[in-house]
């Protein structure tokens, strides 16, 4: 097996043990939270605090992995999720479950965006839209058995053996890249040499700029549906393992769509294709609070997740082409920042509404916040084709 295989396979299976560990308990943590006494407004803080930690840290970090190595900083960021996934067992209030919640985002900071650039830099040029959707499946299978196994085990053993397995997935993740993934090394072909590029550069690029601001739009609008699909499933009369079935259809469509649309965005037109994506999904999240029951909600969350996946590995591609100028690690960093940005607010703003408004708000406003990061996303790029913009950026210097 060659090095470039090697470290596809070794990262496909940690990030798919690490993600599945992390999708185990996302069903389970607002009942978990509001068992502590949070209200809307705390259940947005506790999950907003995960996507502040990785927003504040991801850039420094996908900074240091172009320039010092990635396999080191993957490894801590796995061995912290496994140690954080027990310290869920002890938070015994809505403030020290937001600490763990912080403490989780750091590692996530240090596991996927790292493992991306560390798949991009191997990634064919005109092929980045297929090879990131292959790797993508990983993530999006992990979090899609993820609901399924932790409704599952909550059902029949108990809150408490969902935190286990996380930690456990966790672990094996660990011992997997510890063993087997050879360190990216600067120069080497994990690890292009990076041009030191200012980060200020990265808002010069126009795609970039497109990228990063619809990023932070669609997380506004979307981020919050993980968060309050939990709370608003027992209006409808859902069971916890029923919920786990609504949030996986998503995430399992993504992932067996991937490979087909990856092909079609290396062929095709990006930009269509992730306005039409965004669009479908934005349309889809505005109509969750007419559906009464299990069915429909299974539909609509479904169809949310087809157009997750028209989108996600176009917006990949460009982020992969501009990180082959400025450095993988400092691309895939700009992009998960400004998405976990959104995935700060949404879930503060979505708790806001619930406590004022009602949950179902959460979801219209959703929608039509999404649709809006739509259009915005389309004039910018449309500007930007215009003025003959090409998305490169400046050289070093």
């Amino acid at each position: 097996m060659n090095t470039a295989k090697r470290i596809y396979n070794v990262l496909f299976i940690s990030v798919f043990a690490t993600m599945l560990g992390l999708g185990v308990v996302s069903p389970l943590l607002p009942i978990y939270a509001e068992n502590l006494g949070a209200t809307g407004i705390w259940l947005g803080i506790i999950f907003s605090a995960f996507a502040l930690s990785r927003s504040v840290f991801m850039p420094i970090i996908g900074r240091i992995s172009d320039r010092q190595g990635r396999k080191w900083i993957i490894l801590i960021g796995m061995f912290v999720y496994a140690v954080t996934s027990l310290a869920y067992l002890i938070a015994g209030s809505v403030y020290s479950l937001t600490v763990v919640r912080l403490i989780h985002g750091l590692a996530s900071a240090m596991v996927v965006p790292i493992a991306m650039a560390y798949i991009a830099d191997l990634s064919e040029k005109g092929k980045e839209g297929s090879q990131m959707g292959n790797f993508s499946i990983s993530m999006f299978l992990g979090m899609g058995v993820g609901p399924l196994l932790g409704g599952f085990l909550n059902d029949t053993l108990g809150m408490p053996s969902v935190f286990y397995v996380m930690a456990g997935l966790s672990a094996f993740a660990t011992l997997l890249v510890a063993i087997s993934l050879p360190e990216a090394k600067p120069g080497s072909l994990a690890l292009p040499d990076s041009p030191h590029v200012p980060m200020r550069a990265i808002f010069s690029l126009p795609v970039m700029r497109g990228v990063m601001v619809f990023s932070f739009i669609s997380a506004l609008g979307r981020g919050g549906m993980m968060v309050f699909i939990p709370v608003f499933a027992p209006l409808i009369a859902l069971s916890p393992f029923e919920v786990g079935i609504v949030l996986s259809a998503n995430t399992f469509l993504m992932a067996l769509l991937q490979v087909p649309i990856g092909r079609l965005t290396d062929t095709g037109n990006k930009v269509v294709l992730i306005i039409i994506g965004s669009a479908i999904a934005a349309i889809a999240l505005a109509v969750i609070p007419v559906s009464r029951s299990f069915w429909p909600l299974l539909v609509i969350t479904s169809i949310i997740g087809v157009g997750g996946a028209i989108q996600q590995p176009s917006l990949m591609a460009l982020t992969v082409d501009v990180g082959r100028t400025i450095g993988m690690g400092t691309s895939m960093g700009a992009y998960n920042t400004v998405f976990g940005i959104g995935m700060i607010i949404a879930p503060l703003m979505g708790g806001a509404f619930m406590d004022f408004v009602g949950v179902e708000a959460v979801f219209y406003i959703g929608g039509a916040i999404s649709l809006l990061g739509t259009a915005i996303f389309a004039m910018m790029m449309r500007r930007s084709a215009r003025e003959g913009a090409n998305g490169e950026a400046p050289g070093p210097g």
